[in-house]
């Protein structure tokens, strides 16, 4: 059901999504906690609505014609977590940020890690980016204690597969560093990395989020962030696209400062 006239009508979701208020499954979940009305009418999941609508969530006015989406990448420092609020009180990822409305950021690091994260006003893209269809790989640096480096044959382990209490865990590529080890993945598991190295003897100390996709954290340090371009969207979601000349410079920027 829809109200006034005049414009194509659109799921409700997809309306909040586009005009940065959450990603499509977070706007989802507004609508059926009842924070959302239409016209007055608290609003049901399914619905849609036509640009002369009056949408508000939490009783504040939605503007459709908003800002375009802007979507940045953040060095997420350690001890921040990775929500819009905590009910703990403690640092969100948008403490660090410039206090843009819609603003959420895409995916998990936990607390303790560092490194590369997204922030969007964008919910398609955060949609495109999280959705387990997509498979955007992820490189991460991480430095481990235990008896020694991780060897090649503990790190070719992570290559070919470790069951885990969530099932079988595998890495796209294992590879060695000083002090710890880079690894690459497809999937994005609660605190993966550091489950699949504990279980060959090597607990992780320290773990940063060097890429996704096609992005690279480059020589941002803790805390700064940088509002991304069209190009850098594009190498975001199309990596194999990406220049190779970009790609070994903008790898060979990052693993300089944090290889």
């Amino acid at each position: 059901m829809t109200g006034g006239s005049g414009g194509a009508p659109e799921r409700l979701h997809k309306r909040l999504a586009r005009a940065g208020i959450a990603s499509r499954r977070a706007a989802e979940a507004l609508i059926m906690a009842g924070r959302v009305t239409v016209n007055g009418e608290v609003a049901t999941l399914g619905r849609t609505v036509i640009p002369t609508d009056e949408i508000r969530v939490d009783g504040r006015l939605i503007d459709v014609t908003a800002a375009p989406p802007v979507t940045y990448v953040l060095h997420k420092p350690a001890g921040y977590v990775t929500s819009a609020r905590d009910e703990y009180g403690r640092r969100t990822v948008l403490d660090a940020m410039p206090p843009v409305p819609g603003l959420h950021p895409v995916g998990r690091l936990d607390r303790d890690s560092e490194g590369l994260l997204l922030l969007t006003t964008d919910g398609d893209l955060t949609l495109r980016l999280t959705h387990p269809r997509y498979g955007h790989e992820k490189v991460y640096r991480a430095w481990t204690d235990g008896d020694g480096d991780p060897t090649p044959s503990e790190l070719a382990r992570l290559e070919r597969g470790l069951p885990l209490d969530d099932g079988l865990a595998q890495a796209l590529s294992a590879r060695p560093a000083p002090g710890g080890a880079l690894v690459t993945l497809g999937e994005g598991r609660n605190r993966q990395v550091r489950r699949m190295l504990e279980a060959v003897g090597h607990p992780v100390v320290r773990l940063l989020r060097l890429r996704m996709g096609g992005l690279w954290l480059g020589d941002l340090g803790p805390g700064e962030y940088r509002e991304l371009d069209s190009r850098d969207l594009h190498h975001l979601l199309h990596p194999a696209e990406v220049p190779r000349r970009v790609w070994e410079r903008q790898e060979a920027e990052t693993l300089e400062r944090w290889g």
